[in-house]
Formats: structure tokens, C-alpha cells, sequence
């Protein structure tokens, strides 16, 4: 019996071992798990550092402010057009009055310019682009408007009505409307050296941008007509 006890006393004393030894596994697995952890999130934060320092931030940012710059640029370029071309119409306006000059033509002004709309009937004969002898005086007073404005470009259109026309010079609309706007250009630059050459532009467009309904011969009479539009070099570029 006493020895029998003897060797219960001695397992029983060694039982703290087992104990110790699960304990240091466990603590040794704990910082095993530690420094797993810590490692992942060290490659995460220098990612992160690296997203946040890199290029590619600094790069978004410097083009996000060269468009805002860009914007503020543009809208500044806008606002000095729009009172250049108020500034143009004030004076064309009050050249017309001075000239009596106000019921022959019509002035416009929109995001491309000052439009002048000089009736057909008052420099062709019908279905003709030839300048009538008495349309001359009157395109003279057109030319002294133009040397008054020599930092714009001219873009001169020629319109007609839709009655079809078939000559061996014009054999559509769209050969008389080009004419017209030619002539008229060509009648400009040769009365005076300080309109240079350089500066036109002509277009015709035929029956296809009607002012009104081709449904009347007075509307008819509104639709032929020759245009001169006064513009920036930026709306005749964007227009070729």
C-alpha cells in the first residue's frame, strides 16, 4: 500500500509539466500569430503609404487643376468676345443710323459674331450674281464698316429661296448662292488694300438655311440674301 501511494505521490508531482509545456505551445502560437498579423499589416500600410506618395495622386491633382485652370481660362476668353463683339455691334449700329443705312440692313449678334443681312434684291438681278451698278455705293459703306474692324475675319454666305434654277452658269442654287457670296467678297478687297484678302471666307448654302417658310414671295424675297458675318479666328477655325 505505501508504495503504491509512494508512486501516485510521483505522477501526481510531475502533472504540472504537461501543463507548462501546453502553456508555451499556446504562448508560443499566440506570438507566431503576432507576427503574422503584424506583417500583413506592414505590407498593407506600405501600400497604402505608397498609393498615397506615388505619382499617379500628385498627377490626378495637377490635372484636375490645369482643367479647372483651363475652364476659368476659357470662360474669361468668352466674356472678353462677347464685349469685343457688343463693342463691334454698338459701332455698326450707330455707323447705319449715321448713314440712314438702318432699314437696308440687319444686324445680329450671337456666340459667333455680328451677322449683317443684306437683301438679294439689293445687289442682283434675279437668278444672277453680277453686282448691280446701284448696289455699289451701297456695298461702299459695307467696306468703310469693315476697314473700322480690321482685327476680325468676314465669312460672307450666299442664300437663296427654293425655286429650283437651271442655267448654263448656275446650274443649281447651290453654284448662284457661291457666286453671289463671291462677288461680294471680290468687290470688297478690291475697294480698298486695308480689307486684305486673308480675312474671307466665302460660302454658299444654297435654299437649305431659310430665315422663313418658302410659302410666299415675300418670304421668298427675306431668304435670298447675302450674309457677312464679323468673327474671331477661334469661329472661323472651328467652322472649317
Amino acid at each position: 500500500m505505501r508504495r503504491r501511494s509512494e508512486g501516485g505521490e510521483s505522477n501526481q508531482g510531475r502533472g504540472w509539466l504537461v501543463t507548462f509545456s501546453d502553456m508555451v505551445l499556446i504562448i508560443l502560437v499566440f506570438f507566431i500569430m503576432l507576427f503574422s498579423i503584424s506583417n500583413v499589416d506592414a505590407q498593407r500600410f506600405q501600400a497604402l503609404s505608397e498609393s498615397f506618395s506615388g505619382t499617379s495622386i500628385m498627377d490626378e491633382l495637377s490635372s484636375i487643376t490645369e482643367f479647372e485652370d483651363e475652364q476659368i481660362e476659357q470662360l474669361v476668353d468668352e466674356e472678353e468676345e462677347v464685349d469685343h463683339f457688343t463693342e463691334v455691334k454698338e459701332y455698326i449700329d450707330e455707323y447705319l443710323i449715321e448713314h440712314d443705312l438702318g432699314d437696308m440692313i440687319q444686324t445680329i449678334q450671337d456666340d459667333r459674331g455680328i451677322t449683317l443681312i443684306l437683301q438679294e434684291q439689293l445687289l442682283f438681278n434675279s437668278g444672277e450674281a453680277l453686282i448691280l451698278s446701284e448696289a455699289k455705293p451701297f456695298l461702299d459703306q459695307i467696306v468703310s464698316i469693315l476697314k473700322g474692324i480690321p482685327d476680325y475675319y468676314i465669312e460672307v454666305e450666299g442664300h437663296t429661296d427654293n425655286r429650283p434654277i437651271e442655267t448654263y452658269r448656275y446650274p443649281s442654287n447651290w453654284e448662284l448662292s457661291g457666286a453671289r457670296a463671291s462677288s461680294v467678297i471680290r468687290y470688297i478687297t478690291e475697294r480698298s488694300e486695308k480689307v486684305e484678302p486673308g480675312r474671307f471666307r466665302a460660302t454658299g448654302y444654297a435654299d437649305t438655311r431659310p430665315l422663313v417658310p418658302n410659302d410666299s414671295r415675300e418670304n421668298m424675297q427675306k431668304n435670298r440674301r447675302v450674309v457677312v458675318m464679323i468673327t474671331d479666328r477661334t469661329t472661323a477655325d472651328e467652322n472649317q
